[in-house]
């Protein structure tokens, strides 16, 4: 594709994944998440997945439809409070579920990138997420080795990118993003705004096009809220 690397589909994103491949998905609840890409795979075959996210959207929305149709078969993940029905298929057994710390998960994740197999860590000590790891004392506190992340696939959102694939993110919405992007072996980057190459600010990059294979533009994403409060008058 050499350095342009702007798609025209979804499906031109989704080239390549295959059954009982590992993905990431970026977002925090449902900002920022790679919504086109989500609703591709839920369109194809693929299935046997593990995701990895911080969350499993909610029903009928984000990773919340590859749930229905049963495409996931283990979530690594460090909150799943907002979907019914991904607690059914865990408590019925039908999904794998590794709880992870937000922080911790945050970490495996940016680790896996950078070229580490593993960190220490204090969270999680004495609970159910210690279980079955080394542990070890530095300085009269004890640790426990978590083993770091990587995907097949990373699939992100961004605001605005250039035809290499710098981004930009909209505030908070970079969340789990932008480290998910150094994780993958293939990135896709779903984007609201492609510009000419060089109107960027380099100052204002938050993510290198290194990092990026693909580029998908669209006008139409949902942004959906996973909970509307509205204080009366």
């Amino acid at each position: 594709m050499g350095f342009n690397k702007i798609i025209k589909t979804a499906e031109e994103a989704i080239e390549g994944v295959q059954s009982s491949m590992t993905l990431m998905f970026g977002g925090f609840g449902l900002c920022g998440i790679p919504e086109k890409s989500i609703a591709a795979l839920k369109k194809s075959s693929i299935n046997n997945l593990t995701c990895i996210s911080n969350n499993a959207g909610v029903d009928g929305f984000g990773l919340g439809l590859l749930l229905e149709n049963k495409q996931i078969k283990k979530m690594i993940s460090s909150y799943v409070g907002e979907n019914k029905l991904f607690a059914e298929q865990f408590l019925s057994g039908a999904l794998d579920v590794e709880l992870t710390p937000q922080g911790t998960l945050a970490e495996k994740i940016r680790a896996g990138g950078a070229g580490i197999p593993g960190f220490y860590t204090a969270t999680g000590v004495g609970t159910k997420v210690a279980e079955g790891k080394e542990h070890k004392v530095f300085n009269g506190r004890t640790f426990i080795l978590e083993e770091s992340l990587l995907a097949d696939f990373a699939f992100i959102k961004a605001q605005k990118a250039d035809p290499y694939g710098n981004l930009i993110f909209n505030k908070t919405a970079e969340n789990f993003n932008s480290v998910m992007a150094t994780a993958g072996k293939i990135t896709i980057a779903e984007v609201e705004e492609i510009v000419e190459l060089g109107e960027l600010d380099p100052n204002q990059i938050h993510l290198s096009g290194i990092y990026v294979d693909r580029i998908l533009q669209a006008d139409d994403f949902e942004k959906r809220i996973e909970q509307r409060t509205i204080r009366g008058l």
